[in-house]
């Protein structure tokens, strides 16, 4: 099977261009026929990226959405994928739907359909897909993917908000001082400079200050985005950078407990589901474990993991990395005796969403004031250095 880079177009007019797999050209003018496309050009080529490398969630989630409710009204997946084809209102979604349709003609499973696409889902998702099949609980497995999809959209807004106030407010925090020490502070030096008389301590770290961004701005502006890249850089090629640059991201004031929330939560709520599914407890550790971005937790879950291979209970595993909270723990252990660890693990997911959102609001309400009282304090001293040597220069006059 080769790709295919094509230029159709529909029976109204309109033009389409894309990538499909296909065995030969025939093959693609017949897949495109099936999408209401008529084949106008097409061109082999070398890569052997998937023509719907990319795909936004929330399609992936309509898309899982629409399959789950077709299954379970007992639609058979071929016809289900046709409908949902010719349904479909982006190319991206007419081709996803067109080409799973083709391999599930070609003899292929779901589960193995849907592995050919990794752009488009994950590994998790696959083999969730594969246990449902072989379970026959598939209606149920992409309910349930749907939910957690729905969920990591939710969670990762949160991170989007938690991160998002503070730079944009840090960056206009910045952007005032600069215009300030660039701009404001220079004409004012000049004035003072004129009264001709001796200026305060203050004042000279000020006009010292101005001096170094005056000189200095291409430094202030180039030097830390370059710091940023290098260390990036460093944390991809060397894994102990990046182990203490995780670490620290762990142990920041504030923003450091809400990441690892975030992180333990993701974790909960896929283990679950991936139990819950009837995916082995040891599988489903190494699937979290590799979708961990935090290598700290995933160095954490790795040897949990290790000793639940040996024999070791679950709770006792994650109580030895001291990863969860002393409750959380009782929790799993709970779950492990009743025969309820996947309900467990939901549990623990619930409680840490909810904590996240109250932590947020919580470290929202703290930076906000904070960040006036910062930008008080540098505006006070900038006016303090500068109206000083009038005042004194005044006072003299006066006397």
């Amino acid at each position: 099977m080769a790709l295919y880079e094509y230029r159709a177009a529909y029976s109204d007019g309109r033009i389409a261009k894309g990538r499909i797999d296909a065995l030969h050209e025939t093959d693609l003018e017949a897949q495109l026929k099936r999408l209401d496309m008529a084949l106008l050009s097409a061109k082999e080529i070398a890569e052997r990226a998937s023509a719907v490398s990319k795909v936004p969630r929330r399609e992936v989630l309509g898309f899982l959405f629409q399959l789950e409710m077709l299954v379970r009204a007992g639609v058979p997946i071929l016809d289900s994928l046709a409908d949902m084809r010719d349904a479909s209102d982006t190319p991206a979604g007419r081709e996803l739907s067109g080409g799973l349709f083709e391999k599930i003609e070609a003899g292929s499973t779901l589960g193995e359909a849907v592995g050919t696409f990794p752009g488009v889902f994950s590994e998790t998702v696959v083999n969730l897909i594969r246990s449902g099949e072989v379970t026959g609980q598939l209606p149920e497995v992409l309910k349930e993917i749907v939910r957690s999809l729905k969920w990591q959209d939710e969670m990762e807004a949160q991170t989007k908000k938690l991160l998002a106030y503070p730079a944009f407010v840090m960056v206009v925090i910045g952007g005032v001082v600069f215009f300030l020490m660039i701009y404001l502070v220079p004409q004012l030096i000049g004035f003072l400079k004129n009264l001709g008389q001796e200026v305060p301590l203050q004042t000279r770290l000020l006009i010292g200050l101005s001096g170094i961004f005056v000189n200095y701005w291409w430094a202030i502006l180039t030097v830390p985005p370059l710091l940023v890249v290098a260390v990036l850089s460093l944390s991809a090629t060397y894994p102990g950078v990046r182990y203490k640059l995780h670490a620290m991201q762990l142990g920041m004031p504030v923003i450091g407990p809400v990441l690892k929330k975030l992180t333990l939560a993701r974790f909960a709520d896929t283990l679950g589901l991936m139990y819950r599914t009837g995916i082995p407890l040891t599988d489903g550790l190494v699937y979290c474990e590799k979708i961990t971005s935090n290598v700290v937790i995933q160095n954490a879950i790795r040897r949990a993991r290790e000793r639940v291979v040996t024999g070791t209970a679950i709770s006792e595993s994650f109580a030895a990395e001291q990863l969860f909270p002393p409750f959380v723990i009782r929790m799993i252990k709970v779950g492990e005796s009743t025969g309820a660890l996947d309900q467990s693990l939901a549990n623990i997911s619930y409680f840490y969403s909810r904590d996240i959102d109250e932590s947020i609001a919580r470290v929202q309400a703290m930076i906000e004031p904070a960040l006036t009282v910062v930008m008080g304090l540098i505006l006070g001293w900038i006016m303090l250095a500068v109206l000083g040597p009038i005042y004194d220069t005044i006072a003299k006059m006066k006397t």
